[in-house]
Parts: structure tokens; sequence; C-alpha cells
């Protein structure tokens, strides 16, 4: 009995070390490609068409991966990287392409394997994320592939430094006059009217943007949503 205890627990261990070693190459491959393929937020999505290789061997290590909501940060680190590449699959898959929305279904209707998963983009978003962690920065760094969304960066999302990702994407978008655009009413994207449940949890909209802002609005300062910008964030 006890020999057929120890040996489970190796197995364990051993299953373990594995899911570690494969999330921290994912990681680690995902930086570099993202190095490579993203500037100032816009992708070199015509490049990565050219030469798949990096881009498939990401989704194929996805599918290896498996993480648990009981690691946090690993859990919503891997999440929001796969969202990420998997949107730039998707607009790989259907390259050239003007939107995301030009291919229908992209969002909720095209499902790709991750983790054990049969997912859509709007699973990861809303029931792998949104559903199990009630944090709206996740919005400043799930970047859905067009011109309207905070930027994608150029690194991935490591659960050491998670919280300090999520901390400065947020500021940077809220601090950014093309995001945020200021005046006697404040124009702000849409992502805060679809998503403005998230964003008023501990107050008002106003409230959640001026925890961020530098220069914070009134209290009392009115909002207004400009139309969303879906052209895609190419190169």
């Amino acid at each position: 009995m006890k020999n057929q205890l120890y040996s489970f627990l190796i197995i364990l261990l051993i299953a373990s070390t594995g899911t570690a070693q494969n999330l921290s190459s994912f990681h680690s491959k995902l930086d570099s490609f993202l190095g490579k393929h993203v500037k100032s937020g816009r992708v070199d999505y015509s490049a990565i068409h050219a030469d798949r290789s990096e881009l498939d061997q990401l989704v194929s290590l996805s599918q290896e991966i498996r993480v648990k909501t009981s690691s946090a940060s690993d859990f919503q680190a891997f999440w929001i990287n796969a969202y990420n590449l998997h949107v730039i699959k998707g607009l790989v898959d259907n390259y050239p392409i003007s939107s995301p929305l030009d291919k229908s279904g992209f969002f909720d209707k095209t499902k790709y394997s991750i983790a054990g998963e049969n997912i859509t983009l709007n699973d990861i978003e809303n029931k792998m994320l949104r559903a199990k962690f009630k944090d709206a920065r996740f919005h400043f760094v799930l970047v859905c592939g067009a011109v309207g969304c905070p930027p994608l960066i150029s690194k991935a999302y490591l659960p050491a430094t998670l919280n300090a990702q999520l901390e400065q994407q947020t500021k940077l978008a809220i601090n950014n006059d093309k995001f945020i655009k200021p005046g006697k009413k404040v124009a702000v994207s849409q992502i805060f009217e679809w998503y403005k449940a998230d964003f008023e949890q501990d107050g008002k909209t106003i409230d959640f943007i001026n925890k961020y802002r530098k220069e914070p609005f009134a209290a009392k300062t009115k909002i207004t949503y400009y139309p969303y910008n879906w052209k895609i964030n190419k190169k």
C-alpha cells in the first residue's frame, strides 16, 4: 500500500513538473513571438501569414497545457495569452482580412482546442476569466484584433508580474486621450458601455476611470461613448 501511494505521489509530481515546464515554455516562446511581430500595439499579420511555423508551434503548446483556478496568476496569465494568441491565429487563418468582424462567428462560433477545452474567444473572455475573477482590468489586456482595442503589448503576460502588467496597461489606456477623450462630457470607448457592470462593481464608471487617471475628472462628469473602431490592428 505504501509503495502504491509513493508511486502515485511520484506520478503527480512528474505531471505537475511537466505542466509547469510546458507553461514556462509557452510563455517564453510567446514572449519571443510577440517581440518579433508586435510594435506599438500593431501586429505584422502579413509576416506571420508568410511563415506560420512559430504561430503553429505556440498553438500546439497551448493545447498541451493544463492550468487550475487554484493558481490564479498562472490561470489568468495563461488564458489572457491564449486569447490574444488565438485572435492572431483567427486573423492569420483568414488573412487578408480588414476586420475580425469580416469573419462570421469570429468571436462566438469559431472554436479552438486549448488546454483541454474546445472553446471560442468569447468563452475564454466570459467563462474562463470574467466569470471566475471579477477584475475589470482584463478589458485592457484582452486584445480583439481591432484598432479600437487597447494595444497589444510585445510581451507575454507572466504569472509573476501579472498584477503589475494589468495595472500598467489599465493606467496607460485610461491616461491615453485617444482612448479616454476629455471634454465637458468625457467620451470613452464602448468597452465601458458593453461591460458596464464590470466597471461599476465599486461605484460609477467615472470612479473606476478616476482611480487610474493622473488628472481625475470631476465626480459628476457625464460620460458618452464613441463608436468602436473594428478595423484590424495590423502594422
